[in-house]
């Protein structure tokens, strides 16, 4: 079967760039691993920002329906020490610059603005081959193949795509989250709920830290922050992680000992920064499968960016190869510059100066 436009991935970015593009009438076809919308957890909160996630969105088409998903109040946060002082505070002033939305919220409306079938589930890629004239054929682990003019990777750390532009692979960054959930929050866990807040906190250390949002209801998502090797974690159970913050203030350790669920290990894996390829005729990245690199806060932005850019880059071009050399041109630096503050990011939280240096730079400018 041959496609015009096949999209590898059905993630944010993924998922804008096909709206995008059924937005200007380009056909386009989007194949994800995962059987059904529903099968996998999407992660928690997101902070849509002015500058790349809302931009993206408005070119969607989706701004009102955003809107509608945003839960007030989540803008809050605060840093806190390990005995629980709260050291930086900032309240939701309702400028928008930041709202947060659930993550599946999103996934989901980007899903229902698409045309029906759109979205072909439980289409793992097993290889990927050049056919000449910027044509590839993809070969799925059902057996059913397709060959397009046009492939996007938007298929996340470990790409399958990736291979034809780049021999790059990510590495582990040397920090792992371990996330934890804790239900009805305000009920049954007051003392970590109290310190949590009404948006976010953040309690960091060298080498290690414990993070969380306030997310829709009264759950709490904690994000526990160790630099240890990767073998560490093969029994990463809440007691030994726990182990770790031991004589840290009980309202938050309780993040970690009071989850109602078992811990999910994360490690945080990157790729190069700078990370960039010579022009190959018929294929691109967007997202992580561009630009991987520890969560900062903008991984989904610049995922929906890139996937709304490139979008708007071919609806705009005579041929598809200049509307990808104008995307590529564009999202190489700003992947580089993304991963750039990333990298400073987590030296203040996790470096030699933390929690005092982070709390400095968020008096400075409010987001360092």
């Amino acid at each position: 079967m041959d496609t015009p436009v096949t999209i590898i991935g059905a993630g944010l970015g993924g998922l804008v760039l096909a709206r995008v593009l059924a937005v200007h009438d380009i056909p386009v076809t989007v194949h994800e691993a995962e059987p059904s919308p529903t099968s996998r957890a999407q992660g928690g909160m997101l902070d849509i920002h002015a500058d790349s996630g809302q931009p993206a969105l408005a070119a969607a088409q989706l701004t009102e329906g955003f809107r509608a998903l945003v839960l007030e109040g989540r803008q809050a946060m605060r840093i806190l020490d390990r005995d629980g002082t709260v050291l930086y505070e900032e309240d939701d002033d309702g400028d928008g610059g930041r709202p947060e939305v659930q993550r599946a919220d999103l996934r989901r409306l980007l899903l229902d603005a698409l045309p029906e079938g759109t979205v072909r589930w439980g289409h793992k890629v097993v290889g990927v081959r050049p056919l000449g004239g910027g044509r590839h054929d993809v070969r799925f682990a059902d057996g059913d193949t397709v060959t397009t003019s046009l492939l996007v990777g938007a298929d996340g750390a470990w790409s399958r795509v990736r291979p034809l532009l780049s021999d790059a692979t990510p590495t582990y960054s040397g920090t792992t989250f371990v996330e934890t959930w804790l239900h009805d929050g305000d009920t049954r866990h007051p003392a970590a709920a109290a310190a949590v807040g009404g948006g976010s906190l953040m309690a960091p250390e060298p080498g290690k830290g414990i993070q969380a949002h306030r997310e829709a209801g009264e759950t709490l998502h904690a994000y526990v922050a160790l630099s240890r090797p990767q073998e560490w974690f093969a029994d990463a159970s809440l007691a030994r992680v726990a182990a770790e913050f031991a004589g840290w203030a009980p309202e938050l350790t309780a993040l970690i000992t009071e989850s109602d669920t078992d811990p999910v290990v994360r490690p945080l894996n990157t790729l190069p920064i700078g990370h960039r390829w010579e022009r190959v005729p018929g294929v691109t990245l967007v997202g992580d499968a561009a630009h991987l690199a520890p969560p900062n806060g903008e991984g989904a932005n610049i995922a929906m960016q890139d996937g709304a850019e490139l979008g708007l880059a071919l609806a705009r071009a005579t041929d598809v190869e200049s509307a990808l050399a104008d995307y590529e041109r564009a999202l190489f630096p700003r992947g580089e510059a993304a991963a750039t503050d990333g990298s400073e990011l987590y030296e203040l939280m996790f470096g030699p100066a933390a929690p005092h240096g982070l709390v400095a730079a968020f008096a400075a400018d409010g987001h360092p």
